[in-house]
């Protein structure tokens, strides 16, 4: 097993425990939480993370995975520009929560952002640790310490939900989380010489940080940008409705993309300075995502009522139309996690920054449009804009990696195919549970059997390229179990 199959096994192990204690805190969170109070937390949320975003990219993980030859002074002189700019960001918030509340006549938004502001003490002490720790491949140090902070997260949420601090307890639980996070990571890393102030590289890090935080600001603010109009135009009921209509439609992006995250630029950008083709390595990349994203939403989609009944409660069955509108649209972006890593790869962070400038602004003002019309008119315009953002982006790295449209098409025919295949079972296992004749919990697991049969004929069928990827993952575990099974009788 290499580096890069060991990465992924330890990023899967990382992203798998955060996703259990996500799904587990969720569920209990949605029967203490009304849609309202989630929509208020939502929105805190959504003014946090785009702050974030804008100054992140300033010396964040990207720039230090990067960089060639990465000196102490560029660790340094990153982290130093990132605590700066975080420290004005909090200070600026604590001054503006009172007009931000105001903003969205929301008079209880200002203790809110005021707490949410502490974390950005925090971020880049444990951002500029956690890229290092990347950087290295070290994921097994950073699963442990996200794995401790996620358990933090759950328990204090809950815990402060149980005594009535409605949507206060998600806000003090990411604090409490964070706070846990960056005491793991001081722990785990041990060299604080990083944390050294200094500003020597300060010229190489602005010059990356002015395109990539760009890039960052346009995509995260997008992302938010429904929440934020919902809001302001109707009401934070409709907020929280959408936020959890996200929150399930993204399951795969926690299941697989996220897993893949920390991996893909590091790795990609190794076997780009090793001379590979990177015109190959995407096309078989985007095979192996889509072969995994688009049965799946597919599957999320069709069992959309029995999975929300039994997960978020009945109280939230008003969001299954959204999640199906959501799951089709976003089968457009099967690519998306791909883009920046290949463009930075290939030297054209610029390209990132245009090719987002170019979809981002017109997507945000038909979302802008249906926000008048109500919340599913939103998650509907997504049918819209995620195909225009995926054609622009792969338009811009098919003219670097030098591919077009039959090549696009034939790397992604035996998918479909496969994605087809899964439909017809799950179709048939969801009829029969919307007809009444399968009680939600049966339905849903007669139709995960089906998805999973006729998902893996479809592999066999077609000959994807999934399989030896599989098999060669099998292949790795088997050859490592030998040894582990040593390394513990010898203690």
């Amino acid at each position: 097993m290499n580096s890069v199959q060991r990465s992924i096994l330890f990023s899967a192990a990382d992203r798998y425990g955060s996703l259990v204690l996500f799904f587990v805190a969720t569920a209990v969170l949605s029967r203490l939480l009304s849609p309202a109070e989630f929509g208020v937390y939502a929105v805190v949320n959504a003014i946090a993370v785009v702050i974030a975003a804008s100054f992140q990219e300033f010396g964040g993980g990207n720039y230090l995975i990067q960089k060639r030859d990465l000196s102490p002074d560029d660790v340094r002189s990153a982290f130093t520009i990132t605590f700066g700019i975080s420290g004005v960001i909090a200070a600026l918030l604590f001054v503006l929560a009172d007009s931000l509340s105001q903003l969205f006549a929301q008079d209880s938004l200002k203790g809110a952002i005021e707490v949410s502001a502490l974390n950005f003490l925090l971020l880049p002490i444990s951002g500029t640790i956690s890229a290092l720790l990347r950087r290295d491949m070290k994921f097994g140090t950073l699963a442990l310490c996200n794995f401790v902070s996620g358990v933090a997260v759950a328990l204090v949420s809950i815990g402060l939900a149980i005594a009535g601090l409605s949507y206060m307890a998600p806000i003090w639980g990411g604090l409490a989380g964070n706070v846990i996070l960056t005491l793991a990571l001081l722990v785990g890393h041990r060299d604080l010489s990083a944390l050294r102030p200094s500003l020597f590289a300060y010229r190489d890090i602005v010059s990356f940080g002015v395109y990539s935080s760009g890039v960052s600001v346009v995509n995260v603010f997008y992302n938010l940008a429904p929440q934020l109009f919902l809001a302001r135009i109707i009401d934070f009921g409709s907020v929280g409705l959408y936020s959890r209509a996200i929150n399930l439609t993204q399951i795969f992006d926690r299941l697989v993309t996220q897993v893949l995250n920390p991996v893909i630029m590091p790795a990609i950008v190794a076997r780009r300075q090793a001379g590979e083709d990177l015109k190959a390595i995407y096309l078989e990349a985007i095979q192996l995502l889509s072969v995994a994203q688009w049965p799946f939403l597919i599957f999320v989609a069709l069992m959309a009522r029995p999975i929300i009944a039994i997960w978020l409660g009945p109280t939230w069955l008003d969001i299954v139309p959204l999640v199906r509108l959501l799951c089709i649209a976003n089968m457009a972006v099967f690519a998306a996690c791909l883009s920046y890593p290949v463009l930075v790869a290939v030297g054209s962070v610029r390209d990132a920054l245009i090719s987002s400038c170019i979809s981002l602004p017109p997507s945000l003002l038909v979302i802008l449009g249906a926000s008048f019309c109500g919340v599913q008119a939103v998650a509907g315009s997504a049918l819209l804009t995620l195909p225009f953002q995926a054609a622009v982006a792969i338009y811009f790295i098919g003219r670097h990696l030098r591919f077009g449209l039959k090549d696009l098409v034939r790397a992604l025919m035996k998918s479909g195919l496969v994605t087809a295949a899964t439909a017809f079972g799950v179709a048939v296992c969801a009829a029969l549970t919307e007809a009444g004749l399968l009680a939600s919990l049966t339905g849903l697991a007669l139709a995960s059997c089906a998805a999973a049969l006729c998902w893996w004929l479809g592999l066999l069928l077609t000959g994807h390229p999934l399989l030896y990827q599989l098999h060669q993952a099998v292949a790795g575990l088997a050859r490592i179990t030998p040894r582990w099974r040593l390394s513990r009788s010898a203690l």
